[in-house]
């Protein structure tokens, strides 16, 4: 009966350790990925509000741009959006770590 405890609870481990090594890795790719990123960031966050971004929304609400042209970028919300999530994301990076110490 103790065996049976033993495997059990070894087997048990080895699956966290599965779980952890795997998540461990999608993480390390998904950061690495994400800091590839960051001149993104960058050129969208200087690009909402400025003079070229409101001639291109102009000119996209005005029918001078191709209609099949993808222009997610000119709706605020989209940009908006997605510096928003990536500032809370780093936030709560930052919370994880100060939880580990």
């Amino acid at each position: 009966m103790e065996k049976n405890k033993q495997i059990n609870r070894i087997e048990t481990m080895e699956n966290h350790l599965d779980r952890l090594t795997a998540a461990v890795k999608s993480l390390e790719g998904a950061l690495e990925e994400y800091a590839a990123a960051q001149a993104s960031f960058t050129a969208l966050n200087e690009y909402l509000g400025s003079e070229q971004w409101n001639k291109d929304f102009n000119d996209s609400n005005e029918g001078r741009l191709p209609a099949d042209l993808k222009c997610g970028v000119l709706s605020e919300d989209g940009i908006w959006d997605v510096l928003t999530d990536c500032q809370r994301l780093e936030e709560e990076m930052r919370h994880w770590g100060e939880h580990r110490e």
